[in-house]
């Protein structure tokens, strides 16, 4: 009688332990399965991304060259502000603001109108700001920051015919720090001007 209760003991352990290792198999089984899938829903998603914004490069030669204009504008604000003259920034502001007014939409795909106008309101406004404040520079370098982000997307999306660099300045706006677009490796920086004009580093070539 003794042998045989060992005998069922032993037979249950293993029964239990088998159970055991059958499910752990099965939830190891069942998460390399969902990792596997999150990944392949990462890479997917991370595809997409890349397509989209390559489906955005501009290919119309009008639109371009509405580009081109824009990209122009900003880099003479960029300029105004860096030498600290803040009566030829405002000027820069307003060709920037009427550059945006008179940008070609008709050669924009569906995608294409969507970004533009998601982008343009926000960096027109912003250079109207800087054209309308003559005279009150640190005000329209405060403006800047959001118009040099808005460009960067603008830029990114649609591709460029020149060379940029994204510069970022650490120390603006309370060591918050903030970014622009320059045609130049040299830093020259439009938040500081002649304060600290070397201030700052390249974070990125666009082309």
């Amino acid at each position: 009688m003794k042998r045989f209760a060992v005998v069922l003991a032993i037979s249950v352990i293993c029964l239990f332990t088998s159970s055991e290792v059958m499910l752990a198999q099965h939830h190891e089984m069942s998460s390399d399965s969902s990792h596997e899938h999150h990944n392949k829903k990462e890479s997917t998603a991370t595809k997409a991304n890349t397509a989209s914004t390559s489906a955005l490069r501009v290919t119309d030669a009008s639109v371009a060259a509405s580009v081109k204009d824009l990209v122009d504008r900003y880099l003479d604000l960029k300029n105004a502000l860096a030498n600290d003259k803040t009566k030829e920034a405002a000027t820069a502001g307003a060709a920037l603001e009427s550059a945006f007014k008179k940008f070609d939409k008709e050669g924009l795909t569906e995608a294409q109108r969507k970004l533009y106008v998601d982008v343009a309101d926000d960096a027109r406004e912003q250079a109207e700001h800087i054209g309308d404040n003559a005279g009150k520079i640190e005000h329209q370098r405060e403006h800047f920051v959001m118009l040099s982000k808005d460009m960067y997307d603008l830029v990114t999306a649609f591709g460029t015919e020149r060379v940029l660099y994204k510069d970022f300045c650490p120390m603006y706006d309370n060591k918050k720090g903030a970014m622009w677009l320059s045609e130049t490796k040299t830093i020259k920086n439009p938040y500081y001007g002649k304060k600290m004009l070397t201030c700052g580093s390249v974070q990125e070539e666009m082309k």
